[in-house]
């Protein structure tokens, strides 16, 4: 029987070598280009008619945009809607990510440590560097409370900087783990109802399905918490608070 975690397993499709560098093109870039390909395509679709009464496709875009707009302006603010663009981007390729790889012979590539991890850092120093240019040096006050006890600044200043630095790592080990865990639960569970057979198979097979709906919640909610949370990042970055 294949091991739960071969399916995590990054194949390349085209083979490529750049400067002595593997720069092969390889299943994992293929799933990204897919989510990157099936959001552009669905927003282009849905809101060519652009029609008042807006059927299945205009809606489901309608409903996303609606959800991340009133997610950006809830946990950002209203000067955080400047960069709705990029938060509703960021929600719909991590979201198709997720859900691609619920696909039969699917690979979801946000399973991988090193995707999320890059995502996380990006939105780090992107966050970090709005923050110097909006308030300068006065950015550094975000690790000092204000109203905080000045005696107690060299226990306060460490522990809010280790906390501001693990930012990424928390946001990306969130996402690979939770995604991780659950296609490989799925695939041992899946093993467990080919070996056991038609009749033995079958408490397992039930089993499936319900983690089959469970991990397509999980997909939608993971998505949303690295949405929300970049929202959060955001508006530290802005208000200082």
């Amino acid at each position: 029987m294949e091991s739960p975690l071969a399916q995590f397993k990054i194949e390349p499709l085209v083979n490529f070598q750049l400067a002595g560098y593997d720069v092969s093109f390889n299943n994992s870039a293929l799933f990204m280009v897919l989510a990157a390909t099936v959001t552009t395509l669905l927003m282009v679709f849905s809101v060519r008619r652009n029609a008042l009464i807006p059927g299945r496709l205009q809606s489901v875009a309608e409903m996303m945009y609606s959800f991340v707009a009133d997610m950006v302006n809830d946990n950002a603010g209203h000067d955080g809607m400047r960069y709705f663009p990029f938060v509703f981007t960021l929600f719909s390729f991590v979201l198709l990510g997720n859900l691609l790889g619920m696909i039969p012979f699917g690979f979801t590539f946000t399973s991988h440590i090193i995707v999320t991890f890059a995502l996380a850092s990006a939105i780090f120093i992107g966050v970090t560097i709005l923050g110097l240019f909006r308030h300068g040096l006065h950015f550094f006050s975000l690790f000092f409370p204000k109203g905080a006890p000045l005696l107690l600044a060299p226990l306060i200043i460490p522990i809010e900087l280790l906390s501001y630095l693990s930012r990424p790592v928390s946001l990306s080990i969130r996402l690979f783990a939770n995604m991780m865990a659950g296609h490989t639960m799925l695939a041992v569970f899946s093993g467990f109802a080919v070996t056991l057979g038609i009749i033995g198979g079958l408490a397992p097979l039930a089993l499936i399905v319900i983690l089959t709906g469970f991990e397509l919640l999980v997909a939608a909610l993971q998505a949303y918490v690295f949405a929300v949370l970049t929202c959060i990042y955001l508006k530290d970055a802005l208000d200082l608070h």
